[in-house]
């Protein structure tokens, strides 16, 4: 069974992910920048449309998600939507990295290593039989 791209996203997430590709931040930009250069010959998307969520980024073929979080994922309501938003995520199938700000500008090799560590784990898994459970 062929997973699933976009998991049913409505034409209004769409179109919202295509206003946030035109305003990313500076630490979005920056991971960008690294993922559009294929790592270990993996495809990433940039705010893209899953359901009713938009990832920050998306490598469809790696069942990852990559999310940058700013200063306002520090709140305790944001915090406990993003567990809620991840745990949804995480039950079809996909992995889902965060990084803060913070990480991204001051440890960014760091980043970087964890992002290819996972990726270099899905390139030496063979998917189960049904794929990633996506």
């Amino acid at each position: 069974m062929r997973r699933k791209m976009f998991f049913n996203a409505e034409a209004t997430i769409f179109n919202r992910a295509k206003i946030l590709r035109n305003r990313q931040t500076g630490s979005e930009m920056q991971i960008w920048g690294y993922l559009r250069t294929r790592p270990l010959g993996f495809k990433f998307r940039r705010q893209h449309p899953l359901g009713i969520f938009i990832a920050d980024f998306y490598c469809h073929s790696a069942a990852l998600i990559i999310e940058v979080d700013g200063n306002i994922h520090d709140s305790p309501e944001v915090k406990s939507a993003d567990e809620r938003r991840q745990k949804l995520i995480e039950n079809d199938g996909l992995q889902v990295l965060r990084f803060t700000n913070k990480q991204i500008n001051f440890h960014f090799e760091e980043c970087i290593a964890s992002i290819e560590n996972v990726l270099s784990q899905r390139k030496n898994q063979t998917p189960p039989s049904g794929g990633w459970g996506v």
